[in-house]
């Protein structure tokens, strides 16, 4: 399947085979999607694997602006194709989260619990698919879904890498090798004061299909109060709605 606009291929969804009609979102974007998903403010923590325990215990709930940057490799002979995006996102423990893309097109993604839903505002669809079934070993079980590190250690390989960038580094692997997703890194900012938590600031995706995506996040306030409804989604009148 080829992008209408450019011609270029399609990658599918990291995390699951959402249906190839009409489709337009990258993997990156599902990715984050529902890869998801973090918090705010840190004491100095002693590693990355340590600022992600600690950011899995005291991170309930965030939200944040996101711009991602999906790097595609080069292909017969011309450049590496580079798209940005960038929009809102919020998410509640467990499994609970929304990804608001606002340019360059409007696209949404909600967990709400049971249910993932993807929407497309100008092709006018929604996909719909089991939560329990897509999330699995992905971005969005490492930052989102996962009560503590003991059970994100059942899906991937956590290591701790060398500081960069004036940023705490870790690192997921998959353990599952039919997995769609290479390896995942993820940078903590850190912040001084006896109430500071770890900052999520980066999180880097390097997928079976070559595509590297950065996510940076910014405004991040942790554990805001959200509305319940925030992960509420119902498919507006007149959509096409695919489930699977």
């Amino acid at each position: 399947m080829t992008d209408a606009q450019n011609g270029a291929p399609v990658v599918q969804p990291i995390w699951h085979r959402w249906p190839q009609p009409k489709e337009r979102i990258t993997v990156s974007c599902r990715l984050i999607a529902i890869l998801l998903v973090a918090a705010c403010a840190g004491n100095t923590w002693a590693s990355g694997l340590k600022s992600l325990e600690e950011f899995v215990r005291a991170t309930k709930a965030g939200k944040a602006d996101f711009t991602q940057v999906v790097t595609s490799p080069a292909k017969d002979g011309q450049r590496p194709r580079v798209k940005t995006s960038s929009g809102t996102f919020e998410f509640s423990r467990p499994n609970r989260f929304r990804f608001n893309y606002l340019k360059p097109f409007v696209q949404t993604i909600v967990a709400d619990g049971q249910t993932l839903w993807l929407y497309d505002v100008d092709l006018n669809q929604v996909t719909a698919r089991k939560q329990a079934a897509v999330l699995g070993a992905t971005p969005a079980a490492l930052i989102a879904s996962a009560a503590d590190v003991k059970a994100l250690q059942a899906d991937f390989v956590l290591a701790d890498a060398s500081d960069a960038d004036g940023l705490q580094w870790m690192t997921a692997t998959p353990k599952a090798k039919d997995s769609q997703i290479q390896s995942v890194r993820v940078g903590f900012d850190s912040a001084s004061g006896a109430q500071a938590k770890p900052v999520l600031r980066t999180l880097e995706i390097l997928d079976s299909f070559g595509q590297h995506s950065v996510l940076t996040f910014k405004a991040f306030v942790v554990n805001p109060d959200l509305s319940t409804n925030t992960f509420e989604f119902k498919p507006p009148a007149g959509t096409d709605v695919i489930r699977q």
